[in-house]
């Protein structure tokens, strides 16, 4: 199975159980690091996850994963919040950002940069407007590599 196969999979089962507990799924990510498999889930709620939430999470999910066995590596399983800097990978997590500071990467340079770090001042699904210093960047939504959550200093 593909590493987006089994994101797939790996949704589907657990979906359910977010979606009944009040929980919203972040990220899946099916990576190898250092010659091992992790399988890292990141989940949230309003008002923050604790680790006593991760934990349930990842218990009713390792059920799910023993009973259907649908990925054939050895891996490691790991739940946990998104963090302070939380990925935007949804068109409605970058909607409900909007006032709050970002860093965005695009896949290709625009006004000689590909990285924004700023305020988000607003997303109508087309378009995402930054706020640098005092210049609006617009970005076409389509040309959005990543974004997140990022941390003023």
């Amino acid at each position: 199975m593909s590493t987006s196969e089994i994101k797939t999979v790996v949704e589907g089962m657990l979906q359910p159980y977010l979606d009944e507990h009040g929980f919203e799924l972040v990220d899946i990510e099916y990576v190898k690091e250092g010659g091992s498999w992790f399988l890292r889930v990141f989940a949230d709620k309003e008002g923050g996850i604790d680790i006593d939430e991760c934990g349930k999470i990842s218990e009713y999910l390792s059920e799910q994963l023993d009973q259907n066995d649908p990925i054939s590596d050895a891996y490691f399983l790991e739940v946990s919040s998104p963090g302070a800097e939380r990925p935007l990978k949804k068109a409605d997590d970058v909607r409900a950002a909007v006032g709050e500071y970002v860093f965005f990467t695009t896949y290709e340079p625009i006004g000689k940069t590909k990285e924004f770090e700023g305020w988000l001042r607003s997303f109508d699904g087309e378009e995402v407007v930054i706020e640098v210093g005092r210049k609006k960047h617009t970005i076409p939504y389509t040309k959005v590599s990543s974004a997140r959550l990022a941390i003023q200093f």
